[in-house]
């Protein structure tokens, strides 16, 4: 007991520190203007960086303590998945602060305007309902209902890819890999690709179901 203990404190003391590093890093390139010549767009992408990095760990957790029988890695994905709204968080804040220059009636339009903030801010809100229901009162308190809702992250591994893809506007292949990479660890869920299995078989019964004709005398 005291060994896996200690195993799963080191295990989060590291993610912890992998997590915080890269965000003094960013500190430290801005503050010596070695972020290049647009510091705002670099300071927001590389926290949108960190957004999909943390998320794609977190959607990890579950098939790689899954294939390597070791259930107790399924105890750190709440810190990582902590993590990834932090970086969410900062993301959107720095593009409010630094981008907009604190205006939020202008980001409420930006909101309504752009489809890609649009789909940020969505995969954000959903963020932040997972992270507010995060705790173990939470789950105690909504249920079977606390599941549901935190099976939302898979949303967000399919909107934050587009919101990249849509908002770099030059073709770039980048997010692509992303939303592939994220398509792969969420069929690596097995109630998911049992869903999908039984969608595609219903699908194909219907299609190829031969129709009820009236075999009536015409009027």
């Amino acid at each position: 007991m005291t060994l896996k203990f200690d195993r799963i404190f080191w295990l989060k003391a590291g993610m912890h520190l992998a997590c915080a590093l890269p965000l003094l890093y960013l500190y430290l390139r801005v503050q010596s203007g070695a972020a290049g010549g647009d510091p705002v767009q670099y300071l927001i992408h590389f926290l949108g960086m960190g957004i999909l990095h943390t998320l794609a760990v977190t959607l990890s957790l579950s098939p790689l303590a899954r294939r390597l029988r070791m259930g107790w890695l399924i105890r750190t994905r709440r810190l990582m998945g902590l993590w990834t709204f932090t970086y969410a968080a900062l993301h959107l804040a720095a593009f409010v602060v630094f981008d907009l220059l604190g205006d939020w009636r202008l980001l409420l339009s930006e909101v309504i305007e752009r489809p890609y903030i649009t789909v940020g801010m969505l995969a954000f809100v959903i963020l932040l309902l997972l992270a507010i229901t995060s705790p173990m009162w939470a789950q105690r308190k909504l249920g079977r209902r606390w599941q549901a809702l935190h099976r939302g992250v898979y949303l967000v591994a399919l909107l934050g890819p587009i919101h990249f893809w849509w908002s770099v506007k030059s073709g770039d292949l980048e997010p692509a890999l992303y939303l592939s990479g994220f398509v792969a660890l969420l069929l690596c869920r097995p109630w998911l690709r049992r869903g999908l299995v039984k969608g595609w078989r219903r699908l194909r019964l219907r299609a190829t179901a031969t129709p009820w004709v009236d075999q009536g005398d015409p009027k």
